[in-house]
């Protein structure tokens, strides 16, 4: 759908073994290159499918330079619609989310169905017998594909196959979805912690080095509150999991994908998890309902992890603690991050309310750890621009990583492996031709 922008940069010599120069983060060429090269190319996370659960519930977002409507058909069937009128150019769909059988365009009144069908054109006897309302649909993304609730598209029609793209991560939504008795999840469209911050896309998440400087503070606090157990932010304070002498893990796997792997770290923490759980009616049944759906010792693990993968899919997607959050590039300076909070199906109002406060605790925008994450993505961005030795260091950990069976790199918790995996990815990306 889109062509190349041409660039005399080697991008190639900009990404190193153990280090990339600043100008991946300002430079706005840079930019306009990996819209086209990263985000029009690959796999890209849309939205959960239960945002639109019925028939012509829709909501609006953003994929790339592509303005979007996801709308939920007549045939049950999620579209992923360009939000751009055939006619003139003008976006047929302005509120966020709703539900609407029909779009119709505020400049001519041209009108689509939920399928993006061109069923409704103004003064349609003016046009010659050579107009076809068939071919002046509204555009469809080529390809639309999920796992699990999780709706992924692309706009490159030979992309590869969403499984494979997504290879060993699956396990690790697996790990999220499976929080559910159910198997099922919910994520509300206007549920939803919205930050903007004056730094690179780049910079966001799977960082297991910066919690004991950026989060101190936080962290003390939690390790005096209740309030936050049984869920995956209170499990933070059961141990340091960020020690480089705890069992978590940092994981680089293919396509730029990444963890912070607590799972060997929180599973000795089962049985606890359990206590506090059956310490009310609702945890009781929860607990009870997930051994019935995944067997006694699968459902200890499941209840100890919290349903957290930490997980990142490259480019725009993380699954962290009890939330799904998005990355919106806006600029090479400027991006938009998106957290909506996931809410189990089949379990007790009292365990999805915990997950929310425990959430609001860390990540609302009157908590401390999304408002700390984004104060030092801004002071790293008015530092990059300073480029007079442009090289930042990325090989913390690099003489220990591990190739694990699952065929991802790990090392300890601290370690960079995660930058590095998504740095290669992305250096193939912005190389591929």
């Amino acid at each position: 759908m889109t062509t190349l922008i041409a660039t005399s940069r080697d991008y190639g010599a900009l990404i190193k073994e153990d280090r990339v120069h600043s100008a991946i983060f300002t430079d706005e060429q840079i930019f306009q290159d990996e819209m086209e090269r990263i985000f029009h190319r690959t796999w890209l996370f849309a939205l959960h499918e239960s945002e639109v659960p019925k028939h012509g519930d829709f909501k609006r977002l953003q994929l790339g330079r592509f303005p979007i409507i996801a709308t939920r058909d007549g045939d049950g069937q999620i579209q992923l619609l360009i939000n751009r009128c055939r006619h003139r150019g003008a976006q047929v769909c302005e509120a966020m989310r709703g539900n609407a059988k029909r779009f119709q365009c505020w400049y001519h009144g041209w009108t689509y169905d939920s399928k993006g069908d061109l069923v409704g054109v103004t003064g349609a006897e003016a046009y010659d017998q050579k107009f076809d309302p068939e071919q002046h649909g509204l555009t469809r993304v080529p390809r639309v594909d999920s796992y699990r609730g999780f709706v992924f598209a692309s706009f490159d029609e030979q992309a590869m196959d969403l499984r494979q793209y997504l290879g060993a991560t699956l396990k690790y939504f697996d790990i999220m979805v499976d929080a559910s008795p159910t198997g099922e999840l919910q994520v509300k469209p206007g549920v939803v912690n919205r930050t903007r911050y004056r730094g690179n896309w780049k910079q966001v998440g799977m960082d297991g080095y910066h919690p004991h400087y950026v989060h101190m503070s936080v962290f003390k606090i939690f390790s005096k509150r209740e309030n936050t157990t049984g869920s995956a932010v209170g499990a933070l304070h059961l141990e340091d999991p960020f020690a480089d002498s705890s069992s978590s893990r940092t994981r680089g796997f293919e396509y730029g994908h990444a963890c912070l792997d607590f799972r060997a770290q929180r599973r000795p923490h089962a049985e606890q998890s359990i206590e506090d759980l059956r310490a009310s009616d609702d945890g009781r049944r929860y607990v009870e309902d997930m051994i019935t759906a995944h067997g006694e010792e699968h459902a200890k693990e499941l209840i100890a992890w919290h349903g957290d993968p930490h997980l990142g899919v490259f480019p725009n997607l993380q699954l962290i603690h009890d939330h799904v959050r998005v990355v919106v590039p806006i600029s090479p300076g400027e991006t938009e991050v998106l957290m909506y909070p996931v809410f189990l199906k089949g379990v007790g109002d009292s365990i999805n309310e915990k997950r929310l406060r425990a959430h609001e605790a860390f990540y609302g925008p009157a908590a401390a750890g999304s408002p700390d994450d984004a104060e030092i993505f801004e002071r790293t961005q008015r530092g990059l621009i300073a480029d007079a030795d442009p090289w930042v260091l990325l090989g913390r950990g690099l003489g220990r990583e591990e190739q694990d069976e699952d065929g991802s790199v790990a090392a300890c918790i601290s370690d960079e492996t995660t930058q590095r995996a998504q740095m290669q990815e992305w250096k193939r990306l912005m190389t591929r031709r």
